[in-house]
């Protein structure tokens, strides 16, 4: 018999929205994104609140019971609020995914109602997860309350939780039904979270956009300083430039590239090393910094271009080295080596097939490479060491 050749397409289309007062009774943006649904009864709500947001605007589940009292014909709710622990350690405890399958269960959410998620990009990663997972896959609608979450992890198709002491090793692609940035909640950031997500934009402008990394260069104190318009065009960009990525012709990483994980191999390991002391933003930019250190010791960067990467970064406020960079471990063949090295393989492991790093070959643009010298890394590890010795002399 003949095999039977199976092929079709889904067309995928969300849209990632920006505004103030997401919840005031005068904004009524968050009731008209459910319009476009077709149903024609109030859709069931259940919403996942990250407990530092909470924590941060105590009226926030007041607000959004009587928002949804106030669209009672749009929408309604399926039990209240729950509040949970944000943080990458929400990542690693299952019992908070089956809590919102035990709710899902219970509250008879089904594949027309809606899980929303409020938080940071790890409680966005592990509501997303349980989402997805649940009736094989419950709409999902983002709402990012950090920098990082408004500009990377919150607006594109990936979910996750940790296993196995790996991050990221659970997980689905799965588009949102909708993202919407509220930049109020930006406010109450402390000055790491704040800062944090800056990395990631950092990391698109240097591998895509020489333009963008002029911006962030001219703009570099005034994203020191908090200034709400150069932080708003920066995360609006950002998330610009992720979409259009995962709209270019590979949104669910079904190939061995990842431009969008430049100076991330790494940064996965350091969180892990540190017990996820670093913040995420926080790693990538060190990783991003010994990438580029990297690609200089190979001749890939100048030194005038590495200097110019790394005073930015500084001048936002980003420390570049941390001493786990020197741990060190033995390797399968009983030698010591750097234990952030591990990451190369690991990294190489999550993506499939084989090792694919993104270097740059200069400020604008990313060159992927497939082999990386270990002993290289060390000296670029050393490189960053010394260059931190000697701004802190």
């Amino acid at each position: 018999m003949q095999p039977i050749v199976q092929k079709f397409s889904v067309p995928f289309q969300y849209t990632v929205h920006f505004t103030n007062g997401i919840f005031n009774l005068n904004n009524p943006l968050f009731s008209q994104i459910f319009l476009q649904d077709g149903n024609n009864t109030p859709r069931k709500l259940f919403f996942v609140v990250d407990s530092g947001v909470a924590a941060h605007h105590p009226q926030l589940v007041a607000d959004i019971e009587k928002y949804v009292q106030h669209y009672q014909q749009v929408f309604k709710l399926s039990g209240k609020p729950v509040i949970m622990p944000g943080g990458e350690a929400c990542k690693t405890d299952y019992s908070l995914v089956e809590q919102i399958q035990q709710a899902v269960n219970e509250y008879g959410i089904d594949r027309h109602s809606y899980i929303v998620g409020i938080g940071g990009g790890a409680i966005l990663d592990m509501v997303g997860f349980a989402a997805a997972v649940s009736h094989r896959g419950v709409r999902l609608v983002r709402i990012p309350t950090t920098v990082l979450a408004q500009n990377d992890s919150g607006v594109g198709v990936k979910n996750s939780i940790n296993a196995f002491h790996k991050k990221n090793f659970l997980g689905t692609f799965a588009p949102p039904f909708a993202v919407l940035n509220d930049f109020d909640f930006l406010l109450t950031l402390d000055d790491r979270d704040w800062r944090s997500g800056i990395a990631e934009a950092i990391k698109v402008a240097l591998i895509k956009d020489i333009h963008f990394w002029q911006f962030i260069k001219t703009h570099a104190q005034a994203l020191a300083n908090r200034e709400m318009n150069a932080m708003q065009y920066l995360i609006h960009r950002c998330a610009q430039m992720h979409l259009d990525h995962i709209a270019g012709g590979d949104p669910f990483e079904m190939g061995s590239a990842r431009p969008l994980d430049f100076g991330h191999w790494a940064a996965h390991k350091m969180e892990q090393l540190t017990n996820y002391q670093l913040r995420h933003g926080e790693a990538v930019a060190i990783g991003i910094a010994l990438d580029c250190a990297y690609a200089y010791l190979a001749g890939m960067l100048t030194k005038d271009e590495l200097n110019e990467i790394i005073e930015v970064m500084e001048e936002i406020g980003f420390q570049l080295f941390d001493p786990v960079l020197l741990q060190r471990e033995e390797n399968a063949q009983q030698v010591s080596q750097l234990a952030v090295i591990k990451g190369l393989s690991e990294f190489r492991e999550h993506l499939g097939g084989r090792l694919t790093i993104t270097l740059l070959e200069r400020i604008g643009k990313g060159k992927e490479v497939n082999q990386i010298d270990s002993a290289l890394v060390e000296k670029a590890v050393y490189f960053l060491q010394s260059h931190s010795v000697n701004i802190n002399v």
